[in-house]
Parts: C-alpha cells; structure tokens; sequence
C-alpha cells in the first residue's frame, strides 16, 4: 500500500511539473506572409490571417492589418487548421497501470449516461504534449460495454472541461458484439459464438428499441402537459432521446470484415433510419468498401496496426483510409490513442502516401471529422468567422522532421511547452553546476 501511494505522489508530482508553463497570449493577432492552407478555399501564398479573440476575422492576400495587433510573421512558414483527433482517450487516463488513473471505463454493459466530459482532466500530462504537436482539438470516448457512454468533442486549452468541450454528448459509443473468435484461446464452438452474438445484438436493438418508445412518451407529454401525469424519468432512457432521434450520433467500433458487414446491415434497418451512424477503426474496412460507401457511413481509421490476417501484405493498414475514400467514404484519420495522440500527423502521413493522397489525408485530420461530428461551422479549416484554431509549421505537418512553431486554439496564443520539452531542456545539459 505504501509503495502504491509513493507511486501515486510521485507521479502527481510529475503532472503537476509537467503543467508550469508561461501565460498564452490572448486578444488581437496577425500571422503574416505565410502559405495558409485553409482546406475548403484552396492555399493562399503570402498570405494573411486576423485573430480577434476566439475567432477568424479576415484571410486572404493584401489585407490591411488594423493597429493594435500583434504582428507574427509567418514569411517561408505554412498555416494550417488544427488537427482533429477523432478517436481517442486523452483526459480520461493517465497511466494504464495505476488504476485511480483510469476514467475511461464504467460498470456495466449500458451506460448510456455516462459523459466522458465529466471524467476529463484538463491538466493531464499528455494534452501539452499533443497539442504542441498541432493537434487543438479531439473526441474522446469511454470504452468498456455494449453501449459504452457519450464521447465528448474538447479543445485542449483551458482550465476546466467546460471551459473546453466544443460538444459534451458528441456521439454514443457502442462497442459491436463480434460474430467471430476472440483469439487462439477462445474455445467456443461455432454455434456459442453464434449464440452470444445473437444475444448482445437482441439486447442492443431491445435498449433502442426502449428509448424510442420513452422519447416518444415523453415527448407527448412535454408539448401537452396539461391534465397529464408526467411520467417518470429514466436517466439511461434520457441519454438516449437524442440518439434515437439521430440528433447525437452512433459511434460503432467494429473493425472485422464479417463484423462490418453485419454492423451494415443492422445500420441500413428501415427500423435503424433514423440513427446517424459512424464507424470507428474499421481495420478491414478496404475489404468492404464499397458496401460500406453504398450505405453512406463515414468511417474513423487508423493507419499504424498490425494487418489482421497473417497472409494480409504488411500494407494493407496504411491502404486503408486510401481504399475506403476511392470507394467514395468520407474517412477521417484517429490516432486511437491515449499518451500517443501526438502520433495522429503520422497516421495520416502514412496514408497519404499509400493511397489517400497529401490533400485527403489533410481533410481527414480537418474538415471530414468536423462535418462528421457536425462542428463544421466552428472548426476544420481557415474561415473567416470560424473559432481561431490553428498552428505555424515550417514544413510539411506529415514529415516527422517538420517542428511546429506556434499553435492557437479558440485564438489563444498556446505556450509551445510540455512534458517532454520540459524533459528535453532537462537533460540537454546534464553538467553539475559548481558553486
């Protein structure tokens, strides 16, 4: 017990060194003579951005810079929107092995109330080592049950979730019971598997199928109250109106070819219509791509895994993203990371060479996971009215060589200081110092 709470001192310490850096800056800003890569209206050369407090107010060439801005030159630089991680559990964990750290998993099977928004902690050691990188803003979801809890879409600047979330119920998390073999060591006959899956998919459908009757009894109620006993309330059965109605979205993790198919079939149920469904991981997603671009689903993948199938060519990870897009799906690039969301500009690198192409891979770590979290209006490129979100680069944000000057999010001026800058500065000069 001892050592556990040594342990536990020992790394708060460490969270808390991690999180002494300077003030942003915050108020009027101009970045000048740089190459802005807005994403939805091409790439301007030599051009000019204005911040005035949490927004864009102008982008272009020639724009004349009010007084009282700051100026930033960005002359030889690139400007890019911020990254968006779509599928991640930053804030909710901070070391896997101490469990007083983990956020991410609550009891149970359905938990459909459960908000990761309420688990975030904004002075996690990891959020300054990713957002240094780029990265302003990501989803990050519970795991752990049929109906997980609700991801939550959050800044990486700020000092409480509330004063980060862009979305607190941003999708519902549900974790597709697998048709197939857990592993080597799963011994179950066929017709167990078989049996089991039938079984958490009847339980799924039955938990909708319950709160598309509460929505509708509730809502009958609420717009003619009079003379009515107003019914009681569920929590789990409230959390749920909104996804039934399609109004929050499904987040489906299922990445096996058998089980994408069956997830497709059971998102293009006439009695599922109204559900706005997205796929998460979707590791053999290039095996049923068009299927999956027939049924109109956007997909959230990772580049850097291991092929699921010993005979799959070691490539087929990175072919992913490029195969599902040819196929015409809307892809997204998640790191599905926790400490390593960092990682998220080489996953897309990755795909960008094996087949996505440099400007989707852009767009998959912009503007795609913004329309498909239905934040396109704040974030995911260079617009003027759009929420100051954005980062310098001198180079290629996909080329590990590339360093990231300065960052902005919701137009402050972030402090390009982390853990591991602060370990950096450590250990780069190790002599005693001699009084």
């Amino acid at each position: 017990m001892k050592t556990i709470l040594f342990v536990l001192v020992t790394l708060s310490l460490n969270f808390a060194q991690a999180q002494i850096t300077e003030k942003p800056e915050f108020g009027k800003i101009a970045i000048t003579g740089g190459t802005v890569y807005t994403i939805t209206n091409g790439t301007l050369e030599n051009a000019t951005v204005l911040i005035e407090g949490e927004k864009i107010t102008a982008v272009g060439r020639n724009i004349q810079i009010p007084e009282g801005y700051t100026v930033i030159d960005a002359s030889g630089k690139e400007v890019y929107p911020g990254f968006m991680d779509s599928g991640s559990q930053l804030g909710l964990v901070e070391v896997n092995a101490v469990a007083v750290t983990v956020d991410s998993r609550e009891v149970g099977d359905y938990n459909p109330n459960v908000l990761a928004f309420t688990a975030f902690n904004p002075h996690s050691a990891a959020i300054p080592v990713t957002r240094v990188t780029g990265i302003t803003h990501v989803v990050t979801a519970p795991s752990n049950g049929l109906i997980a809890g609700q991801a939550s879409i959050m800044d990486l600047w700020g000092y409480s979730p509330d004063s980060m979330a862009i979305d607190a119920t941003g999708a519902m998390v549900v974790e597709w019971p697998s048709s197939m073999r857990r592993g080597f060591f799963d011994n179950r006959s066929d017709k167990e598997i078989k049996e089991a899956f039938e079984e958490e998919l009847k339980t799924l459908n039955d938990k909708l199928d319950k709160a598309r009757f509460y929505d509708a009894m509730m809502s009958e109620f609420e717009s003619n109250p009079n003379g009515k006993t107003q019914p009681d309330k569920d929590i789990r059965l409230e959390a749920m109106r909104a996804t039934v109605r399609g109004e929050t979205p499904v987040l489906v993790d299922v990445s096996r070819e058998k089980d994408i198919l069956k997830a497709l079939e059971w998102a293009t149920d006439e009695k599922n219509a109204e559900l706005n469904v997205i796929f998460i991981n979707v590791q053999e997603g290039w095996r049923v791509a068009d299927e999956i671009a027939e049924a109109g689903i956007p997909c959230l993948v990772k580049s850097l895994y291991l092929p699921v199938r010993d005979y799959d060519h070691v490539h087929r990870p990175y072919e992913n993203a490029g195969a599902l897009h040819k196929a015409g799906v809307k892809v997204a690039i998640i790191s599905d990371e926790i400490e390593n969301v960092r990682n998220l500009s080489f996953e897309a690198g990755y795909a960008a060479a094996y087949g996505l192409g440099r400007e989707e891979a852009l767009k998959a770590v912009t503007i795609n996971p913004a329309e498909i979290f239905g934040i396109a209006d704040l974030v995911g490129s260079i617009e003027v009215g759009k929420q100051a979100n954005l980062f310098i680069a001198d180079g290629d944000p996909f080329e590990p060589v590339t360093q990231i000057e300065q960052v902005f999010i919701k137009g402050y001026k972030i402090p390009m200081v982390s853990r591991h800058s602060q370990l950096y500065d450590e250990f780069l000069d190790r002599d005693a110092v001699n009084e």
